[in-house]
């Protein structure tokens, strides 16, 4: 088992619209595995805004009048994965990381005791695909954070990454020592529930002044401000712990 320093802090990152942007792949490949899952083409839009793989996959199954059943449910998200692979190419050239990510991740990664991954809506292996394809997989530890798979709800995502970051880590985390950085109005409600502090960023289609009035603590307009982005993670921490 890692150990890691004392009075250590989990920042858990958000990924579609706060660290890239992959929409025309995305857009093709659901297209395309819905047509594989149910035989019929896809009218309805896909509706994410933060929620869960698992929820927007009942959620425009429901849309389009058919039930969603667990068996359904289940192979739908296996071919999901599956045409994105297949998409990887097209989300390199048409996607991009957003500007200021990778120095953002770099700097909380270098910060001595922060322990960083994800907390998405994405499946782990959509996560995983999206980090390796545009090289920022190496910034996050995987087997600590909270998936789309994890729940249909969002809210209950922190306590999953809570879970891994003990058993990988040997430190159990709570909502003081938790950051959650993301692009969309339920980030915030899921890091205000688990008492952890939120990082918002205006990145996505909320903007600035909808973000705030939501409850998050820091607002920024994105993630080129890498001082201000640290500086906003670390004030989580009691004085003692800075100074480590």
């Amino acid at each position: 088992m890692t150990t890691i320093d004392r009075d250590p802090l989990l920042v858990l990152w958000d990924v579609d619209q706060t660290l890239l942007e992959v929409w025309s792949a995305t857009q093709r490949a659901y297209a395309s595995a819905f047509r594989r899952a149910t035989g019929r083409t896809l009218q309805q839009p896909w509706q994410f805004e933060g929620r869960t793989e698992l929820a927007a996959v009942q959620g425009v199954l429901l849309a389009h009048g058919i039930e969603a059943s667990q068996a359904l449910v289940g192979s739908f998200l296996e071919l999901i994965v599956d045409e994105l692979s297949d998409q990887a190419d097209l989300m390199r050239r048409t996607g991009r990381v957003l500007p200021g990510a990778d120095n953002a991740l770099r700097a909380c990664a270098a910060v001595p005791g922060v322990c960083q991954s994800l907390l998405t809506g994405n499946l782990y292996q959509l996560a995983l695909l999206k980090m390796t394809v545009f090289g920022l997989g190496d910034h996050v530890d995987m087997r600590i954070g909270a998936f789309g798979g994890d729940s249909v709800d969002r809210m209950d995502l922190p306590s999953h990454a809570w879970r891994r970051a003990e058993q990988h880590l040997g430190h159990r985390f709570r909502g003081s020592d938790t950051v959650i950085i993301g692009d969309t109005l339920l980030d915030v409600a899921t890091g205000k529930a688990a008492g952890a502090r939120v990082i918002a960023v205006a990145t996505g289609r909320v903007d600035a002044t909808q973000l705030q009035a939501a409850g998050a603590d820091v607002v920024l307009p994105d993630l080129t401000d890498t001082r201000a982005l640290v500086e906003a993670v670390l004030a989580s921490r009691s004085p003692r712990a800075e100074r480590l």
